[in-house]
């Protein structure tokens, strides 16, 4: 039987993510997981007042995104995920905690559940980094229109965009490709296209 491959991608709200994994489901068949965003019912409030609703959102998102790990560990041939457990810890908590939307003692208490689960967890065969300018990421979101997203503050973006490059420095648990998501158009584009296809097959 062959052995399950995992594709990871990752990057910041409004890189392109859900339109990647999409491509790449309909262009290599491969099963999708997807960021429980619409069943997350603190969401709405999250956004509205980060404060108050952060730990509670932050939580919801580790507990459902390790059961989507579970899930995909159980699944043959090949997956994608849209966004890992990694990102809501590494980048996201720690945004929100170094915004001081989440105190000290709940972070704590976040990060001690987070490196318990990951003692149970097999890493990505292979982590798609979807780079994005900060401009173009702010003009997607305004773009696609979703309600909650358009109070996001630049600050608040440019956190997570920090806390992407210093967690892709120092990430190790297996090969990273990244694509310029504001430059490569492989949605549309012939020559594009075939060049992320190459650049995904060498590991698949």
């Amino acid at each position: 039987m062959e052995r399950r491959k995992y594709i990871a991608v990752a990057g910041n709200i409004g890189a392109g993510k859900s339109s990647l994994v999409d491509w790449l489901c309909r262009t290599y068949e491969v099963e999708p997981f997807f960021e429980p965003n619409e069943a997350n019912p603190y969401l709405a409030d999250f956004y509205k007042d980060m404060k108050a609703w952060a730990f509670r959102s932050q939580l919801f998102f580790l507990t459902h995104k390790f059961r989507i790990h579970q899930d995909l560990d159980r699944s043959s041939g090949t997956v994608v995920q849209d966004r890992t457990i990694y990102e809501d810890a590494e980048i996201f908590a720690r945004a929100l905690r170094r915004g001081r939307y989440i105190d000290k003692r709940d972070f704590q208490t976040y990060e001690e559940l987070y490196h318990t689960i990951l003692r149970s967890l097999e890493p990505p065969d292979l982590l798609i980094y979807l780079r994005c300018p900060l401009r173009t990421v702010r003009k997607r979101i305004r773009q696609r229109g979703r309600k909650m997203e358009q109070g996001i503050k630049s600050s608040y973006l440019r956190s997570i965009e920090d806390l992407y490059k210093r967690w892709m420095d120092g990430y190790k648990l297996s090969p990273v490709l990244t694509i310029e998501t504001d430059k490569l158009d492989y949605i549309t584009d012939m020559v594009d296209r075939l060049d992320v296809m190459r650049r995904i097959e060498r590991y698949l």
